[in-house]
């Protein structure tokens, strides 16, 4: 075989990507946008030792599973991956990918599944969109999403699964850039100004932020956009954020007000959240509310508990457990999330909870160390991909907490801690998947580990010292009885 050849592919599995992995003579290739159970002809794009990469070029037998996708752009597009995967069935690898993982880099075959928690209607559901400004060949705006794994910008009419308000305000901002002369970004030359346009929709308040990504201090004319923007309805906040490095970080710290309130208000359950340009808020409202209920609920509060919340956010899950817990930890990096996190508790009337600015692998062990009389009853970890630094899971576990709730947005290495947390005195008891990213490969998880029973701990602590003091009678010649 060699490139560009095509190479006819039954597939049977996907990758965490959602490539589709089909085999010819036992020599793998991965294929993005098959899905399991097509037979597809793909051109070869590269070969390694043991693997390929083809690219799809035709379906041949479509799988039972295939549907058409609802947006014309979802191939080129780097945001959903599964789109063309009948729903349930995207529900199903989900699940089977955590599950996978869990067994085969977690060693945990013996947990309770329950059933993934999925959506009825999974579209329309992000409360979030950030769309890059570039510029066509011809110099003409283009405004929409990266391709996958490019910086090259696929212009997008409708994003279907954002707020359908997100394409009124694109479309106004594209109008007051013609209108007014305002250039584009280049990431080549590092000139222009429009960088990116961030929008935040609040679910339950319907409040509208939208925060202009600029290369430079100010925007010209920009109080005909704020005119031209209070047209939309639910408007609540234009902001402006100042980000001149060329990098791939989108926001920078200078945030600027230009109308309205530098916040909008949501709420996830009963809890109220003031949520600024950068703060860290869960894109999927509807799911998150079942996610963080399905978190208290493993967490089993009674009211005299002492919780951590550990990368807490803006203290989305802290102020959920504080309802229920005597006495509430926070941590969390980034300062900005902190003072939203005790504006939040203030604005909800809660004073059980407390936070700390800085890392969780650095904060827990160094408050453990200070205050090593203080118990933790449970301890609730909601890392980024990368998961828990050994140390903090060192931490955790000399602690002692009975209960650890692990929230995971990445399941590899979920499995990979909980591997760690069930070989030092945990049992892993419950695990449930939930659909926040629907259409995409993404998923998270909410796990319940246990800390051993006491009797078990009791006797294993005996069995060692009898062993210890049968060796030492021994070694003395003396019998033991």
């Amino acid at each position: 075989m060699n490139k560009n050849d095509i190479v006819r592919l039954t597939i049977t599995d996907m990758t965490s990507e959602g490539e589709g992995i089909g085999k010819v003579d036992a020599f793998p290739f991965f294929v993005k946008d098959a899905i399991i159970g097509d037979v597809i002809d793909a051109r070869i794009t590269k070969l390694k030792k043991n693997y390929g990469y083809a690219r799809l070029e035709a379906v041949i037998t479509p799988s039972h599973d295939r549907v058409p996708a609802k947006c014309p752009i979802a191939r080129a597009c780097g945001g959903c991956q599964l789109q063309e995967m009948d729903y349930k069935a995207q529900l199903i690898f989900k699940e089977n990918l955590v599950r996978n993982n869990l067994k085969r880099l977690g060693g945990n075959p013996d947990y309770e599944m329950l059933p993934i928690c999925g959506m009825k209607e999974p579209y329309y559901y992000r409360n979030k969109a950030q769309f890059p400004v570039g510029a066509d060949k011809n110099g003409n705006i283009k405004i929409g999403f990266y391709a996958g794994r490019t910086h090259s910008i696929i212009e997008t009419k409708e994003c279907f699964i954002g707020s359908p308000i997100n394409s009124d305000i694109v479309n106004i901002v594209r109008e007051f850039m013609e209108r007014y002369k305002v250039l584009p970004y280049d990431e080549i030359s590092g000139t222009g100004l429009m960088r990116h346009i961030l929008i935040r929709v609040a679910r339950r308040t319907g409040e509208i932020m939208v925060c202009l990504v600029i290369n430079g201090s100010n925007i010209p004319k920009s109080e005909e956009l704020v005119k031209m923007l209070q047209k939309v309805p639910g408007l609540s906040s234009v902001m402006i954020n100042v980000n001149t490095k060329n990098t791939n970080v989108i926001l920078s710290g200078d945030t600027r007000l230009l109308y309205g309130r530098d916040y909008i208000e949501d709420y996830i359950g009963d809890v109220k959240y003031h949520i600024s340009a950068n703060s860290f808020f869960q894109v999927n409202p509807i799911q998150t509310e079942k996610l963080y209920s399905k978190a208290l609920e493993f967490a089993d509060l009674t009211g005299s508990e002492t919780v951590w919340d550990l990368y807490c956010g803006i203290g989305t899950i802290s102020l959920f457990l504080a309802r229920k817990a005597q006495k509430v930890y926070g941590v969390e990096i980034i300062p900005q999330a902190i003072e939203d996190a005790v504006n939040n508790a203030k604005i909800n009337n809660i004073t059980n909870a407390r936070f700390f600015t800085g890392k969780s692998e650095e904060i827990l062990p160094a408050y453990y160390e200070k205050h090593k009389d203080e118990y933790a009853d449970c301890i609730v970890v909601d890392p980024p991909r990368k998961g828990c630094d050994e140390k903090l899971l060192s931490t955790i576990v000399a602690m002692s907490p009975e209960k650890i709730v692990y929230v995971s947005c990445d399941s590899a290495t979920l499995a990979r801690d909980v591997k760690y947390l069930t070989e030092h005195g945990y049992e892993l008891k419950k695990v449930q998947c939930f659909d926040q990213f629907c259409h995409t490969v993404h998923v998270e998880v909410v796990s319940l580990l246990q800390k051993v029973s006491n009797t078990r701990e009791r006797t294993n602590t005996l069995d060692v010292e009898m062993e210890d003091y049968h060796r030492s009678k021994n070694r003395t010649g003396v019998t033991a009885g």
